[in-house]
């Protein structure tokens, strides 16, 4: 289970990232919301925990453009911020939850695993762009007319991560950072694994295809 958090408390933003990659999520963790804003653009979440006070942009910002996007990842605010108003605005605006400062840690976990249940629910079975579908259940990528190919486990998440946000440029690190979190791995992995992802959507006879953008990242374009 993926998580991302974006505070500018940094001290805070450490102790929550190390409470809970010990209770078994990967975190990916910023301080500003710009930086939030692009990392929950190109990456694949279960969930979002978003601070609305932070530099850059505030956290309403962020999710206003993440729900313009069709982003429906479920987001937690976390702010000081504890009055009534400001909760009925950040739901208004697509927040799943909202939990002032101070808090508890076991309530925090328990809301975190109660959004991403929710998630869990509504996650659609397959994705598909163009002519091409990917089976999330069996990994299989697949084209009309042609026997299904079974992808490996990370050529799968590069696949499902592309074909989350077709035509929109996710840069190697996301990929990185997603995939191999133990940094065994460097952009010549990604170039690999992208490679046998082109042979075998061409041998699908497929309608699109993986490009890159030269020191941006890669995206799904039909063809």
């Amino acid at each position: 289970m993926k998580l991302l958090l974006a505070d500018d408390e940094v001290e805070l933003t450490n102790a929550l990232t190390a409470i809970l990659t010990h209770s078994g999520y990967t975190v990916d963790a910023v301080n500003n919301g710009r930086d939030a804003l692009e990392y929950a653009r190109s990456g694949n979440y279960d969930g979002i925990i978003l601070d609305i006070m932070m530099p850059e942009l505030d956290g309403t910002q962020v999710l206003q453009s993440l729900r313009r996007d069709g982003n429906a990842v479920p987001v937690l605010f976390l702010t000081a911020k504890g009055e009534i108003g400001d909760r009925i605005r950040g739901l208004d605006l697509g927040a799943d939850d909202y939990l002032p400062k101070p808090f508890d840690m076991g309530e925090l976990l328990a809301r975190i695993r109660a959004m991403t249940r929710r998630r869990e629910d509504f996650t659609q079975p397959v994705l598909a762009c163009g002519n091409v579908s990917l089976n999330r259940a069996t990994c299989e990528l697949l084209t009309k007319g042609q026997e299904p190919l079974r992808l490996t486990a990370k050529e799968f998440q590069m696949m499902e991560m592309l074909l989350e946000s077709p035509g929109r440029v996710i840069p190697a690190d996301c990929f990185l950072n997603s995939i191999w979190p133990d940094g065994e791995a460097d952009v010549n992995t990604i170039r690999v694994y992208l490679s046998n992802l082109r042979k075998k959507l061409r041998s699908l006879g497929a309608d699109i295809e993986v490009r890159s953008v030269r020191g941006l990242g890669y995206y799904i374009k039909k063809v």
